[in-house]
């Protein structure tokens, strides 16, 4: 798959890029795995703004996304791939030999008609999610349970994927996207495969109001604001900072500051962080 471009007939459109929809294969969702989409614009239940430059936007509904895999051993077949709006990978529809039918990530290479299963008895074959312990090394995974029956949390976005290090006792080393290298359970599932629409990052979004169908609103930089707003803010003409680091509109550092708790828990299963 590809990203399409198209004739500078707008400064917009010269510089726009969109993913090639050509690989879906069914453009209405599933209504029984809809769910209703509130909008809150950032607020949060007293209506105030906690998360910035956010509001609009085109109306999603939310797919219901079966993270956890737990029928083993009961083939499926997909019926078809989708869009989600609300992450940048695909969606495969599979159906159960009984009916049932779910919303899984699509990985990369899986079409119509491939079929599909869950345990230890699943081949090593994308699409299937299996224990981390029937996982052979060095295979690539992604959609990496952190917790044994949690469902999948870690390496979900589009093009992502992991690869299963070494296994050791009752914990398996895997290597994430990021470059670190993490300690997780033998209990855990995890995907065969790569997740699909890796041409994602190529899209280029072009121009201010498609971000406003996405619903993120404009954001200001605190330089060009007046003192009384932001701690960047003032001086004549274009200035600096001013400050030893740079900081939130509330006087936090940010921007390279690191905000991971040094005592928290789950440092121990990080054997090696993402900064090397």
């Amino acid at each position: 798959m590809a990203v399409k471009t198209f004739k500078p007939t707008s400064p917009a459109v010269r510089q726009m890029a969109v993913a090639d929809y050509s690989v879906l294969t069914k453009k209405a969702p599933e209504k029984s795995l809809l769910v209703t989409a509130k909008k809150h614009a950032g607020r949060n239940s007293y209506g105030r703004i906690t998360v910035r430059h956010q509001g609009g936007g085109n109306k999603r509904k939310i797919r219901i996304i079966d993270w956890k895999r737990t029928r083993d051993d009961v083939p499926a077949v997909v019926k078809a791939i989708e869009y989600d709006p609300n992450r940048t990978a695909y969606l495969a529809l599979i159906q159960y030999q009984d009916g049932q039918k779910s919303y899984i990530l699509a990985p990369n290479g899986i079409k119509v008609g491939h079929k599909i299963e869950s345990g230890v008895n699943a081949d090593i074959l994308p699409g299937n999610v299996i224990p981390l312990s029937a996982i052979p090394v060095g295979t690539v995974i992604c959609c990496v349970e952190m917790n044994p029956g949690a469902g999948a949390q870690l390496v979900r976005t589009a093009g992502a994927s992991a690869q299963l290090m070494a296994k050791e006792g009752d914990y398996a080393q895997v290597r994430l996207p990021s470059g670190e290298v993490r300690m997780i359970s033998l209990k855990c599932r995890a995907m065969i495969g790569s997740i699909g629409n890796a041409e994602h990052e190529n899209v280029k979004v072009g121009k201010a109001g498609k971000s406003r169908h996405m619903g993120k609103r404009p954001s200001v930089r605190g330089v060009v604001m007046n003192p009384n707003d932001h701690p960047h803010g003032g001086g004549e003409g274009k200035s600096p900072v001013g400050l030893p680091g740079p900081v939130t509109p509330w006087g936090v550092p940010t921007l390279g500051k690191k905000t991971r708790n040094k005592k928290k828990a789950s440092n121990k299963y990080i054997v090696r962080s993402r900064k090397g």
